[in-house]
């Protein structure tokens, strides 16, 4: 059995060498980090793009890792390439419908995804309140994970 890929998607400004999924990308096996051109300033179309890209450059079984905005673009998906995916984490999702620099990405998807999912949020998280967290993953068929302060 091949071992699945775990593609890791950075959220609207990247992720720093401290950062968890850095660390991740860095020691976890069949670990591939996706890379934007522009990390401040994001465009759905080339973020979705990217993803997809990253996600069509392997072979055997996917799951995707994605934190923040990353969760977003992974949602956008277009559905061949979704039906790569064996499984998701995703952290943190972004709210794009109420951030001006992330406008492009909205709407938000609001269907179930076609694989296992689970979305982990917190309830101090600045750029998505815990109940918008909520609500995605119920939209996505996501398991929830809430965190607490």
């Amino acid at each position: 059995m091949t071992s699945p890929t775990i593609v890791i998607v950075p959220g609207w400004r990247n992720s720093g060498p401290g950062h968890w999924q850095s660390l991740w990308a860095d020691t976890l096996p069949n670990a591939v980090r996706v890379e934007q051109d522009d990390w401040v300033s994001p465009l759905k179309r080339a973020w979705v793009d990217r993803v997809s890209e990253t996600i069509e450059s392997t072979t055997g079984p996917v799951i995707v890792v994605a934190h923040s905005l990353g969760c977003i673009a992974t949602v956008h998906l277009p559905a061949h390439v979704a039906a790569r995916i064996s499984g998701a984490l995703l952290v943190a999702p972004a709210d794009a419908e109420r951030r001006p620099a992330l406008a492009d990405f909205a709407p938000i998807p609001r269907q179930r995804l076609p694989y296992p999912s689970t979305v982990v949020a917190s309830s101090n998280d600045p750029y998505c309140p815990l109940p918008t967290s909520r609500g995605f993953a119920q939209a996505w068929g996501s398991d929830a994970v809430c965190l607490v302060d």
